[in-house]
């Protein structure tokens, strides 16, 4: 089967909202309505890491950008966000289109807009830093699978491509 060669990079959490503090998940698994569009135009999903998770687990209290700023996660950020570019590098050398950048709003790690993450700081300083400008798309801190989320569905659904 011929491949598409078009991948979109995702917070981790659109994949896997199981990884997401405690109370704020706002599903039960995956964000489905949000990988179904993108399944629908053929485009491969790659899963960035989530570093609270690899910070401090599941059992996390729910923190700031500011509680979480410190140099030990920033350096962990760092070198999550440079394996990162090491992907995103092999996919552009292989002839692939990376079609975005997928964040998630008011997270401390992986906001773009806005009060920006710490993860999604480093990661786009390396990116700029390679000449790579990716599109982007912040899934809405009230976003939920059906009709409460059909508005974001309905603007990235021209968008991403």
């Amino acid at each position: 089967m011929e491949r598409s060669k078009k991948v979109i990079l995702s917070a981790h959490c659109v994949l896997n909202q199981n990884t997401v503090v405690e109370p704020l998940a706002r599903s039960k698994g995956a964000h489905k309505d949000i990988v179904q569009l993108i399944m629908a135009k053929a485009i491969g999903i790659h899963q960035l890491p989530c570093p609270e998770f690899r910070y401090l687990g599941l059992g996390r209290p729910p923190m700031t950008k500011e509680e979480y700023d410190t140099p030990e996660f920033r350096k962990l950020c760092k070198e999550l966000a440079s394996d990162s570019i090491r992907i995103v590098l092999e996919y552009e050398k292989s002839g692939y289109d990376i079609v975005g950048l997928l964040g998630i709003n008011q997270s401390p790690t992986c906001s773009i807009t806005g009060l920006r993450g710490i993860f999604m700081e480093e990661l786009l300083s390396l990116l700029e830093g390679e000449g790579i400008i990716l599109k982007t798309f912040e899934v809405p801190e009230d976003y939920y699978d059906g009709d409460r989320g059909s508005d974001f569905i309905d603007h990235i659904a021209g968008q991403i491509e």
